[in-house]
Formats: C-alpha cells, sequence, structure tokens
C-alpha cells in the first residue's frame, strides 16, 4: 500500500505478538534511553516517524522519486522558455525610448489594394471616395491586385477588364499618384502546384505579362511571389529582366519582400521544421533591394504576442532593412490594415500604432535622416477606421 497513507508496511506484527512494544507498536522506553516520556522515540531523533509507527510520508525513497521526476520535468519545460523569455524581453526594451523629431512620413507611402478596383465592381463614385481618402496623406503609390498570374507566368486580360479606367480615373482625381500593377502567384514546392521559377520560359512569361500591363497604363510592376527561399538566384535573374523592361518606359519595379533574419542564420534554421520561408538573409535582401526601385518588407504575421514585442520587432526589422536598403531605393515598411487573431498574427499586438512606432525608432536608430522612406499599408478592403486614424495621428501628422 501506499505510505503516503500513514498505515504500516503490510506483514509488521502485531503489538500484542512484541511483547516488548508499547501501545502504538514502538519499542519500550525502559530499551531506549533517548525516548521522551511517551515511551515513543524523541521526534527530533526520528524525523521519518510518524505517530502511527510508519515512516512519514514525505522521507520514502518513492516520494523523493516523485520529486525527482517533478523537477526534472519543470526544467523540460522551463528550459526551453528561457531563451523566448530573453528574447521577448529583448523585443520589448527595444520598443523603449523616443523616436527622433521628424521621423514622419516622406510622401513616399504606398497603399496595396484589392482585385475589385479593377475587376469591374468598383465605379466612379468609389474612386471619389478613395481619393477623398487619400488626400493629406503621405501615399504616393498604388498597388492594385492586377494578377493572379498563371502558373506558367501569363497573365490573361480578362481579369483586370477596368484597369485603363481605373489609372485614368486615379489620375484625374489624385494628380501625382502613381498606380502599380500588383502580380503575384503562389510558387510551387518540390512536387507541389504553383508557378516554377527555375523554368526560363516561365521567367520570360513574367516579363511579357509586365510588358502587357504597362501597355494597358500602368506606371509600374508589383511584384509578390511566395514562399520565397532566401538567395533563389533565379528571383533574382527574373529582377533583372524586369528591371531592363520597367526603365525602358520610365516605370517602376516594386517588391514584397519576406522580413529579415532576427538573428544570424535563422531562415536555414527554419527550413529544417518547415517548408515556409518565413525569412531572408540581410544579404540577401540587399540583393533583391539593389535590383528595384522599391522593396516593402511585409512586417506583419510576426506570432508577437504583444505590442511592446510586435512594435520592438518591427524596430528591428527597420534597422535591419535600412542597412541593406541602398539610399537610391524606396524601403517601405508595411502596416497591417486588417485584423486577424490566430497563432501567425494575434490582432492585440499587431496594431498600427505599434508597427508606426517600432518604424520611426528603427528609423531614429540608424538612418533618421533616410529620405527614401515609407510605409505600405496592407490592405484597403480590411483596413478599419482605427487603422487609417492611427496612420494619420502617428505617421502622417498634418
Amino acid at each position: 500500500m501506499d505510505r503516503t497513507e500513514g498505515t504500516a508496511p503490510a506483514g509488521t506484527p502485531a503489538a500484542e505478538d512484541t511483547p516488548d512494544a508499547t501501545p502504538g507498536g514502538a519499542p519500550a522506553a525502559e530499551d531506549t534511553p533517548e525516548a521522551t516520556s511517551g515511551g515513543a522515540p524523541a521526534a527530533e531523533d526520528t524525523p521519518e516517524a510518524t505517530s502511527g509507527g510508519a515512516p512519514a510520508a514525505d522521507g520514502g525513497p518513492g516520494r523523493r522519486r516523485r520529486r525527482r521526476l517533478v523537477r526534472l520535468a519543470l526544467a523540460l519545460v522551463l528550459v526551453p522558455l528561457i531563451p523566448l523569455l530573453a528574447a521577448l524581453t529583448a523585443l520589448a526594451l527595444n520598443y523603449t525610448g523616443d523616436p527622433a523629431d521628424g521621423t514622419h512620413t516622406r510622401g513616399r507611402d504606398a497603399l496595396w489594394l484589392g482585385h475589385a478596383w479593377v475587376d469591374g465592381r468598383k465605379k466612379d463614385t468609389d474612386v471619389t471616395a478613395l481619393a477623398g481618402r487619400l488626400r493629406g496623406t503621405g501615399i504616393r503609390d498604388l498597388y492594385v491586385h492586377t494578377g493572379p498570374l498563371e502558373h506558367d507566368g501569363t497573365l490573361p486580360g480578362s481579369v483586370y477588364p477596368r484597369a485603363r479606367w481605373f489609372v485614368d480615373a486615379v489620375h484625374e482625381e489624385l494628380p501625382g499618384i502613381r498606380v502599380q500593377a500588383f502580380l503575384g502567384d503562389v510558387l510551387a514546392a518540390d512536387a507541389g502546384e504553383g508557378l516554377v521559377l527555375r523554368d526560363p520560359d516561365t521567367r520570360a512569361a513574367v516579363v511579357r505579362s509586365a510588358r502587357q500591363v504597362l501597355d494597358t497604363g500602368y506606371e509600374g510592376v508589383h511584384l509578390d511571389l511566395e514562399p520565397m527561399p532566401s538567395g533563389d538566384r533565379d528571383f533574382l535573374t527574373l529582377l533583372d529582366a524586369l528591371r531592363r523592361e520597367t526603365r525602358s518606359r520610365d516605370a517602376r519595379l516594386s517588391v514584397a519582400a519576406h522580413q529579415i533574419d532576427p538573428l544570424p542564420h535563422l531562415h536555414t534554421v527554419w527550413g529544417l521544421f518547415t517548408e515556409h520561408p518565413k525569412w531572408w538573409s540581410q544579404e540577401f535582401f540587399g540583393q533583391v533591394a539593389r535590383r528595384v526601385d522599391q522593396i516593402a518588407l511585409m512586417s506583419y504575421d510576426t506570432a508577437q504576442p504583444l505590442e511592446s514585442t510586435y512594435g520592438g520587432y518591427v524596430a528591428r526589422q527597420t534597422s535591419l532593412a535600412l542597412e541593406a536598403t541602398p539610399p537610391t531605393t524606396d524601403l517601405l515598411m508595411g502596416l497591417p490594415f486588417y485584423w486577424e487573431s490566430n497563432f501567425d498574427h494575434w490582432g492585440h499586438a499587431e496594431t498600427v500604432r505599434a508597427a508606426i512606432r517600432g518604424a520611426r525608432l528603427g528609423l531614429s536608430r540608424t538612418d533618421p535622416d533616410r529620405a527614401r522612406f515609407g510605409v505600405a499599408l496592407y490592405i484597403d478592403f480590411a483596413a478599419t477606421e482605427a487603422n487609417w486614424r492611427a496612420y494619420r495621428e502617428d505617421w502622417v501628422r498634418r
């Protein structure tokens, strides 16, 4: 029986069968000179004894073994948490301090727009309302979703029948605002469906699709191919070909970019456990940035649990991106203009205000006078009034 119940082990002789015993099963007082006046050994001399004559509940080898197992289990749980807690603390500390004066919009911000603007769902009144929303902000570029690309890199004209109307309407309502075609597709994994970037025919088709949208009147091409592995040489080759095309037409080339390794080689470690490349190396980010006119870092879906850690993470991403981006390229930090709550994106933590404060802190610490810097808002159809208010109050300040 379990000793913690306070009974003697099975097979202990009864008191009446042991003539030298006193009631309770203890040896007689006269046979134990150290005994107290009750006939039982002194409590301080026998810490393992209970009043019933059984070993104490907390002194047996079984109980000690259980305690060791509990300590081991706690260690197995807590030890891996120590680096995580240290990282979260570091991010929260990175969110402290005051941004430098003047770290506000440079008039180079961007807004991602949904497909409804070019497929026939939006009307003149919608463009008028959009223009009212954008006046007095720092937004210079609109990335309007014009794809997706087919997996072979082609783009059917039937998916953007109202593109020419939208470009003309924006130019009439908002002179000086550029409209870029937002093109993208899912990249094929080893055995999955998607765009195969290593195929030269596919890359050539993407370039023809870019030429096609520029012929429609767009003033640039914004490319978003995911998930993009860090160091992908085929992607760099494609960007070189696209840059030649856009430059020949005095158009812009921009890309949506993965986040940068917050720790060296983290993208390599991450790749051991998942097929989705969450991060790029800082070196690869710089290689991409040098090939485009604008690079928009998607600084959301970070899994950060608190506003302070998310803001600190954005501050760190901003610093890393500024270090890698040449001053001739526009660097835009993506803001989460939407609400979700899941493991990748906790809505209470990934707020517009935290992202803007983080971007301002990173800018202040790394290159506060960088002219070609801005934020990019993702995405129009999910944005709330609170999102727009935070953008205006914390970044535009007009």
